[in-house]
């Protein structure tokens, strides 16, 4: 009798084991499966936005009426990160967009202004944006394994 309840409790624990071990994995797949999806959709805003913020900006240093559709766009990306965006890339992308706002009331500029702008680097708006999203991007990679 005592070898049979030592078979027994022997084939429950491994069954026991067996299936913990197989819940495991299928979390830790699940898992990774969707931080995946979370960054490739994070990936798509992000290069979204930065194509429509830029845009808007060389847009914004040579005129003085505001391209509306454009700006809406923005504030529609804006929105999206307030989703799935961390705080430091929201707070980045949120600067961008009043950054953007502020330039529609300064004069044109010039293209040799431009070309100023662009050597001194107070053209590049989207830096500290672009560096605050490979932050997120590597806490990502690093929740990822």
């Amino acid at each position: 009798m005592i070898t049979a309840l030592a078979a027994l409790t022997g084939a429950a624990v491994g069954g026991l084991t067996s299936g913990l071990a197989s819940w495991l994995i299928q979390r830790t797949q699940a898992r990774q499966q969707w931080l995946a999806q979370e960054k490739l959709l994070r990936q798509e805003l992000y290069k979204e936005f930065i194509e429509e913020a830029s845009k808007c900006h060389v847009d914004a240093l040579q005129h003085d009426n505001p391209d509306i559709a454009a700006l809406v766009g923005l504030y529609a990306k804006v929105a999206r990160m307030r989703v799935l965006s961390s705080q430091t890339v929201l707070k980045h992308a949120e600067q961008i967009e009043r950054t953007i706002i502020d330039a529609y009331l300064e004069p044109d500029k010039t293209f040799p202004e431009l070309r100023k702008m662009a050597n001194s680097g107070s053209l590049d708006l989207l830096r500290s944006f672009s560096e605050a999203c490979r932050a997120e991007f590597e806490s990502l990679r690093s929740q990822q394994f």
